[in-house]
């Protein structure tokens, strides 16, 4: 596996895993519960991404990282 290609699977692991652990700080830190649908959402992202071939953060990622190969472009 390219080298580009393992920098991007590492991204969007830091990138989903900020989103998670932020949904649950805010929430917590605020009192305010509606901040866990930020992580409701990822995570339904996360299941739904093997069916449809499409996430958002490797869509960003496959942008800002032309060299590397597209990884769930929806093909």
């Amino acid at each position: 596996m390219k080298t580009q290609n393992i920098s991007k699977i590492r991204a969007h692991d830091a990138i989903v895993g900020l989103l998670y652990l932020s949904g649950v700080a805010i929430s917590y830190l605020t009192n305010n519960f509606n901040f866990l649908w930020i992580v409701i959402a990822v995570g339904a992202l996360q299941v739904i991404s093997p069916f449809t071939k499409f996430c958002p953060v490797y869509f960003i990622l496959n942008k800002l990282m032309p060299e590397s190969d597209p990884i769930q472009n929806g093909n």
